[in-house]
């Protein structure tokens, strides 16, 4: 699979796949298509002493980086890859290699307030030991990976997070978001970065509706 460095219009890099006509970030800017995406509509509406973040694509690694950069309380950050970059591509990209340096698919404790899990591997296989206050989806768009916004991918999703936790990602398709209300979450549409109209952010609910409340057994 052919990935090629591709320079931005915010000036950073992102990574391009011709064959699937897909890049890791956006081309109207890599950085502000982050910075609004998993930061301004996920990161900065936690208020857990500890959050605990879920990401679908480590990709160039630098959803991370700005949440390290941005988080004002400890971060526990779990991030799933199944073709990490080649030190080549790493060594071109303007926001540095960090993060690509440490090892996989065990916690590596880079300061005191931001620990990282890069766990090597598909989401599809992935079962975490922990629960999420936050995902950040990041995977490549529907039509270049269908099989991962479907109901059921976002079902497992769902049970990765605490009651109450949300899921951000750029994508705003209309069957996107239909499978996210399939699969019990609440969507809101917010406005999108720079060159896309919206975005979407899911919220597991912090308890269960009341009509399923009133059938539940009495547990006193």
């Amino acid at each position: 699979m052919k990935r090629e460095l591709l320079l931005t219009a915010d000036g950073s890099h992102t990574i391009a796949i011709p064959d699937l006509k897909v890049t890791y970030h956006s081309t109207h800017g890599a950085i502000q298509e982050s910075l609004h995406v998993f930061i301004q509509a996920g990161l900065q509406v936690m208020q857990a002493p500890l959050v605990r973040i879920f990401e679908m694509g480590f990709g160039t690694g630098l959803n991370a980086l700005l949440t390290m950069k941005y988080a004002t309380t400890p971060v526990y950050y779990y991030s799933v890859e199944r073709f990490p970059l080649t030190d080549e591509e790493v060594a071109g990209l303007s926001y540095g290699n960090t993060l690509h340096q440490y090892p996989w698919n065990e916690d590596v404790k880079i300061s005191e307030q931001f620990t990282l899990h890069k766990a090597h591997g598909s989401l599809l296989a992935i079962t975490p030991l922990q629960t999420f206050h936050l995902i950040y989806y990041d995977a490549f768009a529907p039509a270049a990976q269908p099989e991962l916004w479907t109901k059921e991918v976002f079902e497992k999703l769902y049970s990765f997070l605490e009651p109450g936790g949300i899921l951000v990602t750029y994508c705003s398709k209309g069957d996107v978001r239909r499978a996210m209300l399939a699969a019990g979450f609440i969507v809101e549409k917010l406005a999108g970065p720079s060159g896309k109209r919206e975005m979407l952010r899911a919220r597991r609910p912090s308890q269960l509706p009341d009509d399923l409340n009133d059938k539940c057994p009495n547990r006193s």
